[in-house]
């Protein structure tokens, strides 16, 4: 929850460039609050950098609001937490979340430092959650806006940075955002929405790997084990996933497919013409390099592996120390997918997936 300032508390908000990070900071000042903006550089050899860009646009909304303007270059810290572990995790077979991974390492992790070392009170950024107190324990909820929700994201997010963090768009649909930056006079109010991956901007997963690794075509299986066409590279495909493979031995008029497997070994996918397994009733999910936001109990609620996902009825419990999440319907959920747990309109925080073994 946004509330107004009851004194001029120092709060240092994270400006991307976009008009999201620009609305939080122009609310903030209208809240009383003492604003300083940080723009965060981010630059890979030999990756399109957005960087020059978006630190004009956020240097023209500092200039405009009359804020003061720091920069912080992470790009090193960037490769190595954030960059590396997810290709490494892809070419192992795995799913990995690098967004969610930059929410902890970068924006959440090495900016809230910077600013807990220049002495403000708050971090503050343009996403679309909220957080509420709740005896005396931080808690994370949705944003208002369902479409532009961003819990998932953050469920990796240390409880003692969210408690000192402001998300001041979180209780707005993204329309009043927009409406609110032209009410602003914001320089940016028009600039389109950035997307791809977390600081690389207009790039693929699949430009990525391409780039990174070596990728050789394999097989296609169906679920007897017979060969029914080809694919580029196992590390390309998550479970689920719909194309991206030729089946070369079906007519363009038969049922979609979908990866049912992966055998990194044997470079092979299996695929189904099943979205999900009709044979099985539950899904237990083991979670490593867990998160848990504010009181969380053992028992039900309901989940999400893919953002913006329906959310799925679920049950938490704890097995020798360890978080064990079943869900009550069968899903093919990848390895080192981030898998999130809510309760109505609160993010209970949540973990990676180490297995998922589907249940009678």
């Amino acid at each position: 929850m946004f509330l107004r300032s009851k004194k001029k508390e120092h709060v240092m908000v994270g400006l991307s460039g976009g008009v999201d990070s620009a609305v939080a900071a122009a609310l903030l000042l209208r809240e009383g609050y003492d604003v300083t903006g940080v723009f965060v550089r981010i630059a890979l050899p030999g990756y399109p950098c957005a960087a020059g860009e978006d630190r004009l646009e956020a240097l023209r909304v500092a200039a405009h609001l009359k804020i003061p303007f720091l920069e912080l270059d992470l790009s090193r810290a960037y490769e190595k937490t954030v960059f590396q572990p997810t290709i490494i995790e892809f070419f192992r077979g795995r799913t990995p979340n690098p967004d969610a991974l930059c929410n902890r390492e970068i924006k959440f992790g090495l900016l809230y430092d910077f600013v807990r070392s220049h002495n403000a009170t708050y971090i503050a950024t343009g996403h679309y959650v909220q957080t509420e107190k709740n005896e005396g324990k931080v808690e994370l909820h949705r944003g208002v806006d369902a479409l532009k929700d961003q819990s998932y994201f953050l469920w990796g997010v240390p409880e003692e940075a969210l408690g000192q963090s402001l998300f001041p768009v979180g209780g707005y649909q993204k329309s009043r955002v927009r409406e609110l930056a032209k009410k602003f006079k914001l320089p940016n109010a028009l600039r389109k929405d950035s997307q791809g991956l977390c600081f690389l901007g207009d790039i693929t997963v699949e430009d990525m790997l391409v780039k990174e690794g070596t990728l050789s075509p394999g097989n296609v299986l169906d679920e007897e084990g017979m060969v029914i066409g080809k694919h580029r590279g196992a590390a390309l495909y998550t479970l689920g996933q719909r194309h991206g493979f030729e089946l070369v031995a079906h007519s363009p008029h038969s049922k979609a497919h979908f990866v049912a497997g992966k055998d990194m070994l044997q470079n092979t996918l299996t695929v189904s013409v099943e979205r999900t397994p009709i044979h099985y009733k539950k899904t237990k999910l083991h979670l490593s390099e867990e998160n848990w936001i504010g009181t969380v109990s053992e028992g039900p609620c309901q989940a999400r592996f893919r953002y913006r996902q329906p959310l799925i009825a679920a049950h938490l419990e704890r097995q020798g120390g360890s978080a064990v999440v079943t869900l009550q319907e069968p899903h093919r959920v990848p390895e080192g997918q981030s898998v999130v747990l809510y309760r109505e309109t609160r993010c209970l925080g949540g973990g990676i997936v180490d297995n998922a073994l589907l249940q009678q």
